[in-house]
């Protein structure tokens, strides 16, 4: 069911890529947010080249680790599943795309560490929580968006983002914890948004669902330190996702402007770097953040918003 976009740009929504939980009934199914529009697409640095020679600056090794993540199917999620599994992780793919979970697991392929696909819807809370038990890296990435105002806002929908957006990633580290602190290290990373430091209209679900993920994460980066473990947000601006450039059109017809335009007058308004950031960018930040180097890095966020919150 589509849904009328306001007038006025809603601005980017965050990047992770939509995981979205089925919503009840009664509650108009939701439009996932436009992941950022596509600036034309820049060259690769060489690291960023899938599969090429160096696709993994970041030194890491998590042989023998365990790692969860969810919204893995695509965009975001799917990047640092792959990305994990490089570095010798066995990796459980957590999503309710059982199609793209198994696309995901044929890619993994070869890679020193395993992925292991797990079809999970994320509003079944207590499945999530038995589903973390045992991880020693924990990534929050699953997300879904509607644009709408406020007083138009359908509170079932409401719910539902914070459920799977908030509530789960509650549940999610309350099952990975006891693991952790058991052997004194562990990695948390919550896949938040530049809308989780910054607000934009239309978006009060997903800008309260982020903005809630920044202060859980700090909580459980205090509780965790005295145990060896990090909790950290990473905050992409518009992510480079099939999703994205699916609606180049769409958000034209919207605002009335040619599709070149939306990006540049829409999307990568606010951006100083006027290009989308890559799938394969966020995951290699999240490598960063589970290797020792990166030990006292808790508690905090990880802006990759090409200078956006620098205003």
């Amino acid at each position: 069911m589509s849904t009328s976009t306001p007038p006025t740009d809603p601005a980017p929504d965050h990047t992770a890529e939509p995981a979205p939980a089925p919503e009840p009934a009664s509650a108009p199914e939701p439009a996932l947010a436009p992941e950022p529009a596509l600036a034309p697409e820049p060259a690769l640095a060489p690291e960023l080249v899938p599969g090429g020679a160096a696709a993994h600056p970041v030194a890491l090794d998590l042989s023998g680790r365990t790692a969860l993540v969810t919204g893995a199917a695509g965009g975001i999620g799917r990047a640092c599943a792959l990305r994990l599994a490089a570095a010798g992780a066995l990796v459980r793919a957590v999503d309710r795309d059982a199609d793209g979970l198994a696309a995901l697991t044929g890619a993994a392929s070869g890679l020193p560490g395993t992925v292991r696909p797990h079809v999970l819807d994320l509003t079944d809370l207590d499945a999530a929580e038995r589903a973390a038990a045992g991880t020693d890296v924990l990534v929050n990435n699953a997300g879904l968006q509607l644009v709408r105002p406020i007083e138009q806002f359908p509170p079932d929908v409401f719910h539902t983002v914070l459920t799977v957006m908030l509530e789960a990633p509650f549940r999610l580290i309350r099952g990975a914890l006891p693991h952790m602190y058991a052997q004194g290290w562990g990695r948390i990373v919550n896949i938040s948004s530049v809308h989780g430091l910054r607000a934009s209209p239309f978006k009060s679900a997903y800008v309260a669902a982020k903005h809630g993920l920044e202060g859980l994460s700090k909580t459980a980066a205090l509780e965790g330190a005295p145990h060896g473990v990090t909790s950290t947000c990473v905050n992409p601006g518009y992510v480079r996702t099939p999703l994205v450039e699916q609606q180049l059109t769409d958000q034209a017809a919207a605002h009335g402007i040619p599709p070149e335009r939306v990006l540049t007058d829409v999307l990568l308004r606010d951006t100083a770097v006027k290009r989308l950031i890559e799938p394969a960018e966020v995951a290699e930040a999240v490598a960063y953040l589970c290797t020792p180097q990166a030990a006292f890095v808790t508690g905090t966020s990880l802006a990759l918003d090409g200078g956006w919150t620098a205003h």
